[in-house]
């Protein structure tokens, strides 16, 4: 049904149109509204706009006229849903973010849309404070809890394909309040992640030695994402499955040159011409900075690994979640696995946690750990193409921060806990005011031209994105254990659903506790190496955020005349799909 097209000629011009849009479709009218003109009203007096995008030109579409800007006059209706509607996500259900990613984007996404800044370069600043051991226990923990989070949004997101995804979920399944603080967590994690790309950005071009000064290059940066961002939702997908597959493709190059290196089959003029082994583990050691050096290097992994949670944003803007989310959520483990361990495996033999270059060090080089490999090696070539590598990994990551924070502040706009400019998006599908919003965050990467405050900077930053992601992470597994409570609560059973956990509830569980736990553990080493005590302010900034709400709506477990609702009651009352989820139908 979804494939099937039915032309209609109207005042001389004929157009294409969505078999459901066709006259005699259901059991309501239609009016198919185009640029210039609007179609008439098919069946009953009821009417129900809705926006074709494929009667507008393709410059509309790619968002290069000034057309493309003006405001969408309705839903594109383009997303297959399964079951029943949901009267919470009523205002949701049918986003006017127009479906035009494809199952290749959202697979590139998963795997390597995050790669970037916190793999190449605060893996360096990681090594230094936790040393080899610190490292790869922190990140395999930090990857267990990951794949626990992905597994549970991508249950959720099948079967509630939402504008604003976790966000929206949060406020459904748990309560308005703590969504409202997790949505605008998540909208300043993105927001401080912008300026964070663009000083690193900064401090890889340093490396050329260019006459160019710092604040140039920032500049020229922030001026290529604000074009990209432009392109919208097709140029950020297309953008990501290309970045993507030579970040990944690089990776491996530096994975099997670091094997190489490590058994000493490097060039004889290098550092790597005899056997290094595992050296560097033994002098000068596993740990940096024992225990503490460990909990500290957390907020890094937590940092390089944020990002992989917007296939559940991005649901949204697929024409069938459910066809296209469980091969991109699966694709996860093995990232984690094959990418992130097996990598920093390699640098952690290569390396010794006291080498000046590295990111904090004493020559202030701040150097990526990767790129240090090859220049040690004395490969001509590679540590230029490391370097590229990690510019367009800036560029990747930015549009990221700005499609996720843009997507989850249009959201909060249309639960009015942001103001409503912000529900703006135009006819070529961009959320135009909160990109804008989002943007407007990106010269803080101005700051690093403080002399002698550059580090210092992008700690903060680091550290302030890393704990957010945290916050995030564990609100999404618990949004999945209430899911799956009321899931069985109202009678349904977990082979209903078009797509398990791997862990299930437990799974998430364990992700909530980990979460906790790495929590409590940076905010109660903060004396330790390169601490900064971001974590007491992000948990003032939630208690606040969650305060704040209750002025704007009462909560979820409080009605407007103030009676307090039981558990169990609340539970029922979370709306379930009122068909199993079977055949799929237009929204």
């Amino acid at each position: 049904m979804d494939k099937e097209k039915k032309e209609d000629t109207y005042g001389g011009s004929t157009g294409v149109y969505p078999a459901h849009a066709a006259p005699g479709y259901g059991d309501r009218g239609s009016t198919i509204v185009g640029s210039d003109h609007e179609r008439g009203a098919y069946g009953s007096n009821e009417k129900e706009d809705f926006y074709d995008p494929s009667l507008e030109s393709r410059a509309t579409r790619m968002g290069l006229n000034w057309e493309s800007f003006k405001r969408a006059p309705g839903a594109t209706r383009g997303l297959v849903v399964h079951g029943g509607a949901a009267p919470e996500l009523v205002g949701h259900q049918n986003p006017l973010l127009q479906q035009k990613m494809k199952p290749r984007h959202l697979a590139m996404i998963a795997v390597g849309g995050s790669i970037g800044t916190g793999l190449f370069v605060a893996s360096g600043g990681a090594l230094r404070t936790g040393g080899p051991a610190g490292v790869i226990i922190a990140w395999c923990i930090i990857g267990v809890m990951l794949v626990n989070v992905t597994q549970a949004l991508g249950e959720m997101a099948i079967v509630f394909p939402v504008s604003g995804g976790f966000y929206t979920l949060a406020s459904r399944m748990l309560d308005p309040s703590f969504a409202f603080a997790m949505g605008w967590n998540y909208v300043l994690q993105w927001a401080v992640v912008l300026p964070l790309e663009l000083v690193v950005a900064g401090q890889v071009i340093q490396w050329w030695d260019t006459p160019v000064p710092l604040a140039a290059w920032i500049t020229i940066f922030m001026v290529l994402i604000i074009a990209l961002s432009i392109l919208g939702t097709l140029g950020y997908a297309e953008e990501e499955f290309f970045a993507s597959t030579f970040k990944l493709v690089v990776v491996v190059i530096i994975i099997i040159t670091g094997i190489i290196c490590v058994c000493g089959g490097g060039p004889r003029d290098g550092s790597f011409n005899q056997y290094v082994g595992a050296r560097y583990w033994y002098e000068p050691g596993a740990f940096a900075n024992g225990f503490k050096g460990v909990c500290t290097v957390f907020v890094s992994a937590a940092f390089s690994f944020a990002g992989t949670e917007l296939v559940g944003l991005a649901a949204t803007e697929t024409p069938n979640p459910r066809k296209a989310l469980p091969a991109a959520v699966k694709q996860t483990f093995w990232r984690v696995v094959v990418i992130y361990i097996t990598s920093l495996t390699v640098v952690g033999m290569a390396i010794p946690y006291t080498d000046p270059d590295l990111q904090g060090g004493e020559s202030g080089n701040d150097v990526s750990p990767f790129v240090l490999i090859v220049q040690k090696a004395a490969i001509r070539g590679l540590p230029d193409l490391m370097n590229l590598t990690i510019c367009i990994s800036v560029l990747s990551v930015g549009l990221s921060c700005v499609y996720a924070g843009s997507r989850t502040l249009t959201a909060l706009a249309e639960t009015h806990y942001a103001p409503k400019i912000f529900t703006y998006v135009d006819k070529s599908s961009r959320p135009l005011m909160s990109v804008l919003a989002i943007l407007a965050f990106s010269p803080l990467a101005y700051l690093q031209l403080i002399p002698e405050k550059g580090n210092e900077v992008f700690n903060w930053l680091l550290a302030l994105s890393g704990l957010s992601t945290l916050f995030t992470w564990g609100a999404i597994c618990v949004t999945h254990i209430r899911f799956r409570r009321a899931w069985k609560v109202q009678g349904h059973s977990t082979e209903e659903l078009p797509f398990r956990a791997m862990g299930g509830v437990y799974g998430s569980w364990l992700g909530a506790i980990l979460v906790a736990w790495s929590l409590l553990r940076n905010s109660t080493s903060l004396s330790g190496p390169s601490a900064i005590p971001t974590s007491r302010i992000e948990l003032k900034l939630s208690f606040c955020l969650t305060s704040l709400s209750q002025f704007f709506s009462p909560s979820g477990l409080l009605d407007t005349g103030g009676n307090v609702h039981s558990h169990d009651e609340h539970t029922r009352s979370i709306s379930i799909p009122a068909e199993r989820p079977g055949s799929p139908s237009k929204r």
